[in-house]
């Protein structure tokens, strides 16, 4: 990951909480005051975005010491340190809530897959996340999945074709046959792109196998349902569950043999992980 492609956006985070400035550390902590701190973890975490909180120190103050103490991807326990800092006091509580910000978001998904990773690993089944992002932190969070065990799915509506049910009612139009159509115009249109066919029934599924279609998604297939496309879809293209998976049905889901599960939670419904600034030594 390039975090170097990311200082614009520590730049524009650290204006939007500094303002015209940080007026409780300038009334009350000495300009050339020093000190250091500790970043550490409150419970049990995956890392993600250790870099990228570094920079907020750095942007604030260059010659601030800036040291991580583990690894990208890592699961660390609680009470881990995750970042040493050493020197002026005041661009460390500048910088300590932006900095937190983006570790407890980015661990935070990346825990949360990791939870999901866990629970299928012994169907070997794979982790997707979905588009279910924060605008503008996709590469980001999606980034953070990875961290945690998890695969990406398609980053955008530019790199896999994806027919879902409004396609199909608005493009394909109603009726037999409508499936086939949408895979058939998807590959006029852009013939060198995969085709992912969001289906509801097993027959849908037929349909969209029988079209070519490199990969299904099965929405909202009851474990049961799964089983059945797996046994007679399984090994034709890629299945995919999605719609109303957790962390309590996912090992289910998983039992069924279906190749993938995308999730939407790993990054709209992460809770933020429980990371502290803490040992400030004047």
């Amino acid at each position: 990951m390039d975090f170097e492609t990311y200082r614009g956006l520590v730049q524009r985070v650290l204006a939007e909480d500094i303002g015209s400035g940080d007026v409780t550390t300038e009334a009350l902590v000495p300009e050339e005051e020093r000190g250091k701190a500790e970043i550490s973890a409150r419970q049990r975490l995956v890392t993600a975005g250790l870099p990228l909180a570094a920079m907020v120190f750095g942007e604030l103050d260059p010659s601030l010491a800036v040291e991580l103490a583990v690894g990208e991807g890592e699961t660390v326990e609680a009470g881990a340190v995750l970042i040493r800092l050493e020197g002026r006091l005041r661009p460390i509580l500048t910088g300590e809530r932006t900095a937190l910000n983006i570790l407890q978001h980015l661990c935070g998904v990346a825990t949360e897959t990791a939870r999901f990773v866990e629970r299928v690993r012994p169907n070997r089944t794979r982790v997707l996340d979905t588009r279910k992002t924060i605008p503008g932190l996709r590469r980001l969070e999606k980034y953070a999945v990875r961290m945690g065990g998890g695969e990406n799915h398609r980053f955008g509506l530019y790199d896999a074709i994806l027919i879902k049910d409004n396609h199909l009612a608005v493009v394909a139009g109603a009726g037999e046959g409508k499936i086939s159509r949408a895979v058939r115009l998807a590959r006029e249109a852009r013939p060198g792109l995969p085709v992912e066919v969001e289906v509801e029934t097993v027959e849908e599924m037929e349909e969209a196998l029988a079209a070519g279609a490199e990969a299904i998604l099965l929405d909202n297939f009851s474990p049961a349902e799964l089983a059945e496309a797996v046994r007679r879809g399984g090994g034709r293209a890629r299945l995919e569950a999605s719609g109303g998976i957790n962390l309590d049905t996912i090992a289910e889901v998983a039992a069924t043999g279906v190749e993938s599960v995308s999730l939407g939670c790993l990054t709209h419904s992460a809770r933020a992980a429980d990371i502290a600034l803490e040992q400030l030594i004047g």
